[in-house]
């Protein structure tokens, strides 16, 4: 969220229950009229508004759902005057002297709010994860707390092992409330962040039946979560162990005029062939083409060494001779990033072809 400060906020709990217990005593015994003067606030008629509310609050034959409506538009009286301070103490107070109210979890709710309108947003995500650890689910005007809670902290949390729980949690109790597609897919990337490879795989498989979901932030989402996939699922044979052994393997292919020895280079799955400039992840750039039909009657030849923008990950070699109406092409090998199988990570693959001069 764009809130999000980065100054640290500590919550002082202990201090601040020990604080909540004694005065909420106060605010609810036979003294309470001296202590309620803290909350009538606002115009003449606001005031008289709250001392009638306060009035009923204490009356001793409320019904539960009576007093939750009295506690509630106390709350809302200064949610809509901005007194934010005000409905934090109130509600704090009120949960800590009544632990069993069945209503906590909505009073925590409106004090979460409260510090997010404050620009507290870690205080507010510390009540939001305590109300959905802590406090059986409610639902208030058909919406699910737990799952307003839920969505609030995959915005909120820094910490990817806690937003990969609240993922979970919207998995298998709210999919018939999510688009199960976003939903898998941010699973898996927030996976692939704290290196568990193997359930990012998982979560990738399971996003791929409602690929065609547009997820926000990545346009390539299918193509990337497929290629994934794909890959794990894949025999990996076509692998060196480093990029001198992988070009030598191509070179002598070439060099034999041999297109079954030189398919053998090529990576099986993944393997991309476009211009300049196209897009990796297109579908429109997966190549499906025989090299022999290239290869056919055809010298092709090699630089001495490879292009000049070649790094420790990626690697570029010009080749020509291919075809009359596109000579040239650069030759693409890339070093295998795949944590999840050690034996592959860090070996070499020819993983594609750029058409043409280099842009």
């Amino acid at each position: 969220m764009n809130k999000m400060n980065k100054v640290k906020i500590i919550l002082p709990l202990i201090a601040f229950t020990a604080f909540v217990g004694v005065c909420g005593k106060m605010l609810y015994s036979p003294h309470a009229a001296k202590i309620n003067q803290y909350y009538i606030t606002g115009s003449r008629e606001n005031r008289e508004h709250l001392r009638e509310l306060f009035t009923l609050l204490v009356r001793e034959d409320n019904l539960p759902e009576s007093t939750f409506a009295v506690i509630r538009e106390i709350a809302n009286n200064f949610a809509r005057a901005k007194e934010y301070g005000r409905l934090i103490h109130f509600l704090g107070r009120r949960t800590i002297n009544f632990p069993h109210d069945p209503y906590n979890s909505y009073y925590l709710l409106m004090v979460a709010y409260a510090y997010m309108q404050q620009d507290s947003l870690p205080v507010a995500a510390q009540y939001f994860d305590l109300i959905v650890k802590n406090y059986p689910d409610l639902t208030v005007n058909g919406e699910s707390i737990h799952f307003a809670c839920l969505n609030q902290l995959i915005d909120l949390t820094k910490y990817p092992v806690q937003r990969v729980w609240y993922y979970q949690e919207l998995i298998s109790r709210f999919s018939d409330r999510i688009d199960l597609g976003i939903t898998w897919f941010m699973l898996a990337q927030t996976y692939e962040r704290i290196g568990e490879w193997n359930s990012a795989i998982q979560a990738y498989t399971r996003y791929l039946p409602y690929a065609g979901t547009m997820i926000p932030g990545f346009p390539n989402a299918e193509e990337y979560a497929r290629q994934q996939v794909d890959f794990n699922n894949s025999h990996k044979d076509w692998t060196y162990e480093s990029l001198p052994a992988l070009l030598s393997a191509v070179e002598s292919a070439l060099d034999a005029g041999n297109s079954r020895q030189l398919g053998r280079c090529q990576a099986k799955v993944n393997f991309f062939a476009h211009s300049w400039g196209q897009g990796e992840l297109d579908n429109s750039a997966i190549a499906d083409f025989s090299l022999s039909d290239f290869m056919r009657g055809n010298r092709i030849y090699y630089a001495g060494q490879l292009d000049a923008s070649s790094n420790s990950t990626e690697a570029y070699l010009r080749t020509w001779g291919w075809s009359q109406y596109l000579s040239t092409w650069y030759l693409y090998f890339r070093k295998i990033y795949f944590p999840s199988d050690p034996e592959i990570h860090g070996r070499w693959e020819w993983a594609g072809i750029y058409y043409g001069e280099k842009i």
